[in-house]
């Protein structure tokens, strides 16, 4: 499959590649990520190879990762109309403003104008809430949301790493009033992270959102890099998320990688990624390549169709326990549509 291989994101018309390309790299500020040079062949190889979906946010690199972009598509001249361009507001970008950040009708749309500034555009395709604002009604973010789609400053919103019951919440609320509503959910999920499979992708699932996960390599840990007999972070701002990330069960998980790569002939981040990919409700796991190798090496999980036997042994040794549903829900609900096909899911013999 390759990045041209589109694909719908969620319950739109919006057409997207299997990979997004985040840009959280682009810019050197945080003591990791590329610098203007390798950011613009990494854009140049991915948008190549027909890639369209790319990903930012106001917060990255203090607003370099946007101004980057900007002056990407301010050069490449049509492109930028090709492209599915998604960046995000709520995080504050003036310390000691306390409207500067979060969710209210007036920090989105100034943060909005400020990132159409940076990213030196009209629109924006796609508009993500970075995280939950507890201090704001769901229902003024999705209105201010809806008069930013009405002016065509933005195309579709999306919303990041919000508990399940306030996305179904703002989301039935839009529908029931006519506003713009979700068309995709952003969280972090890899094979060190399943906790989401308990409410969060059945309700992207159910409410019709396009899941895009971040972190699918967990900022690194799972690219091949590292092993037991490396723990040597290669950039310094990385070095707390290596040391924080490896214990026994991730270099168990590490070593089965590194044993499913070598029987497919492949590396351990394509392993990882293909992994992802092949989760429910997934669209478009969300790269964040630091070097233009990295993105090559990423872009090649398209080709890697994994077998039945690898997922199994994948999904077995990261289970996660889930608060909820129970086992005892579940079972319930094999007992109650036994031999039944309910929403593309079959049901077997009820345990007796």
């Amino acid at each position: 499959m390759p990045l041209n291989h589109y694909v719908t994101l969620g319950r739109s018309g919006l057409r997207v590649s299997p990979f997004c390309l985040g840009a959280m790299t682009f810019g050197e500020e945080w003591g990791f990520g590329s610098d203007e040079r390798v950011s613009t062949q990494i854009l140049d190889h991915y948008i190549e190879q027909g890639g369209n979906f790319i990903d930012t946010a106001n917060l990255y690199t203090a607003g370099h990762s946007e101004r980057i972009l900007g002056d990407y598509f301010r050069r490449a001249g049509a492109t930028r109309d090709r492209i599915v361009l998604a960046t995000k507001f709520s995080a504050s970008m003036s310390p000691g403003d306390p409207n500067s950040g979060g969710a209210s009708r007036k920090s989105v749309i100034a943060a909005c104008e400020a990132s159409l500034q940076r990213l030196k555009t009209d629109y924006i395709d796609l508009y993500w809430q970075h995280w939950e604002d507890p201090f704001t009604p769901y229902e003024e973010t999705m209105y201010a949301l809806d008069a930013l789609v009405r002016s065509g400053k933005i195309r579709y919103v999306g919303i990041s790493d919000t508990p399940a019951w306030k996305v179904t919440a703002a989301q039935l609320t839009a529908q029931f009033r006519g506003w713009a509503q979700f068309v995709a959910l952003q969280i972090e999920y890899s094979l060190l992270e399943r906790t989401v499979e308990g409410e969060l992708i059945p309700m992207a699932q159910a409410m019709g959102l396009g899941v895009t996960p971040w972190g699918p390599l967990r900022s690194g840990t799972l690219s091949g890099k590292y092993s037991r007999n490396n723990m040597q972070a290669q950039s310094k701002g990385r070095s707390q998320a290596i040391a924080r990330n490896m214990s026994e069960p991730v270099y168990q998980v590490l070593d089965l990688l590194a044993a499913i790569a070598k029987r497919r002939d492949t590396t351990v981040a394509r392993v990882a990624l293909a992994w992802v990919r092949s989760r429910p409700g997934v669209t478009a796991p969300i790269l964040g390549a630091r070097t233009l190798e990295q993105l090559k090496d990423n872009i090649a999980a398209l080709e890697l169709p994994l077998a039945a036997e690898d997922l199994v042994e994948l999904d077995a040794i990261t289970k996660p326990k889930h608060g909820f549903p129970i086992e005892m829900n579940k079972n319930t609900a094999a007992q109650s549509y036994a031999g039944l096909t309910v929403n593309g899911r079959s049901f077997g013999p009820s345990p007796r």
